[in-house]
């Protein structure tokens, strides 16, 4: 047989275009088809929380054409809200862990609140009617949503949409009054001024939004959501293929140019030893260890 790969290699993202994910997977999809001397299509299959497009995945040959491109939602909140005909842990074989991006808390442009104890105080007298988007019942979003939720004591009306694509665009609109966006597709629009950002659920600042605080420093403490991506292929891929997708991905992930997309996208790129096959099966396991038990405690299921 011929070596792979031998025709073009296809990448379902889980979402619709035009969200961090799809972002995401063209911006590794051109250095990687160039490396690989194939071209990477990016194929788009949504809905039910990006839980269809995992397991056409799933189904697909074991033969490194047809990968899995997914996040903390679809590869690991997912398990613990769905039903799925197939196991996240089990079922794929894990390739690399790809970038991280912690969540910004961001409003329609006309939210009154200044910074975040406002919106803080503003949802507590507002809490019967504020409409907080989600990318899908128990996206990141929507989890993000359901933990300040609990944490502020409130209850909130959610409203899901088929990806954060159109989630954001509604929140432009003034649609909807507060969302929870992955930092690489909501810094365009917070730069344009057609939406407002109050916080950023990590430890430290951005370097792309420095203005941005923390949660912490905006008096959420502890508050911190990381929604991190990676890629897999169908369990039972051969490891040679495994190995080579991986050394595409690395070489890709330490080209200068695609590295400073990532940046310039707020994503954070991964150590080294989480670029790895064991790197993100350990990552992802500890991922689903800490999610799962919160999520059933909340009773987030899907809609």
């Amino acid at each position: 047989g011929q070596s792979f790969p031998s025709r073009p290699v296809t990448i379902v993202v889980p979402f619709a275009a035009g969200g961090p994910t799809d972002v995401l997977a063209r911006v590794l999809g051109q250095p990687m088809s160039t490396i690989l001397g194939q071209s990477v299509v990016i194929e788009n299959v949504t809905g039910a929380g990006g839980s269809i497009g995992v397991g056409r995945v799933v189904r697909s040959p074991a033969d490194g054409y047809t990968l899995s491109i997914g996040q903390l939602g679809t590869h690991v909140l997912n398990g613990a809200i769905y039903s799925l005909p197939y196991d996240l842990l089990n079922d794929l074989e894990p390739i690399a862990l790809l970038a991280s991006n912690p969540q910004m808390i961001v409003t329609k442009k006309a939210m009154p609140a200044k910074d975040l104890k406002e919106l803080i105080a503003w949802l507590r007298a507002n809490q019967d009617k504020t409409i907080v988007g989600t990318a899908g019942a128990g996206t990141p979003a929507h989890v993000s949503g359901a933990y300040l939720q609990d944490q502020l004591g409130l209850k909130f009306q959610f409203v899901p949409y088929r990806g954060a694509g159109p989630a954001i665009q509604d929140l432009i609109a003034g649609n909807i009054d507060l969302y929870f966006d992955q930092a690489s597709n909501s810094l365009p629009h917070i730069r344009n001024n057609s939406i407002k950002a109050y916080a950023v659920t990590s430890n430290t600042r951005l370097p792309s939004a420095p203005d941005v605080p923390t949660a912490d420093e905006a008096g959420l403490p502890g508050f911190t959501i990381s929604v991190w991506h990676g890629l897999w292929a169908p369990k039972g891929t051969p490891k040679d293929v495994i190995d080579k997708i991986n050394a595409a991905v690395r070489e890709a992930l330490s080209d200068p140019a695609t590295r400073q997309k990532l940046a310039d996208l707020g994503q954070d790129i991964p150590p080294p030893d989480l670029q790895t096959p064991p790197g993100l099966a350990g990552f992802q396991k500890a991922e689903a260890d800490k999610w799962w038990p919160i999520i059933r405690a909340a009773n987030i299921k899907a809609q």
